[in-house]
């Protein structure tokens, strides 16, 4: 299979917005052609804690839990799930001031997109 094109961001928590620290906690992947949408997310509660004492860490992983039901196209999650898998994406990796966010888009090429995501969450999550 040639290489295909393909988009990422890391997932982050950022705590205090207006301070714009952050801690990555995932990888979230989209490849077209392998009609391939999926993140790989890690909660690393002592880290976070470290970084911002006072949040809420259930609340947190509920957010985060619909990030992922959301990419997954879980109905459940509501209508934003229920949109195509680009148009998921593209809601999931938008410019938000929250404290889960996404770094900007890049671009790659691949052969095998579960690989990819495996291997970017790897060298940029840990």
């Amino acid at each position: 299979m040639p290489d295909q094109l393909f988009e990422y961001a890391v997932i982050r928590v950022v705590p205090r917005v207006e301070r714009e620290e952050f801690i990555n906690i995932g990888v979230i992947l989209y490849c077209p052609k392998q009609k391939f949408l999926k993140t790989i997310l890690k909660v690393d509660e002592a880290r976070i804690t470290a970084l911002a004492p006072g949040l809420d860490i259930d609340c947190l992983k509920d957010n985060i839990n619909s990030f992922e039901r959301i990419a997954n196209g879980d109905a459940k999650a509501g209508p934003i799930a229920k949109l195509d898998i680009a148009s998921r994406f593209r809601w999931l990796t938008a410019t938000r001031s929250t404290v889960v966010q996404s770094s900007k888009v890049h671009p790659g090429l691949c052969t095998d997109a579960e690989a990819t995501l495996v291997k970017l969450f790897n060298q940029l999550v840990g």
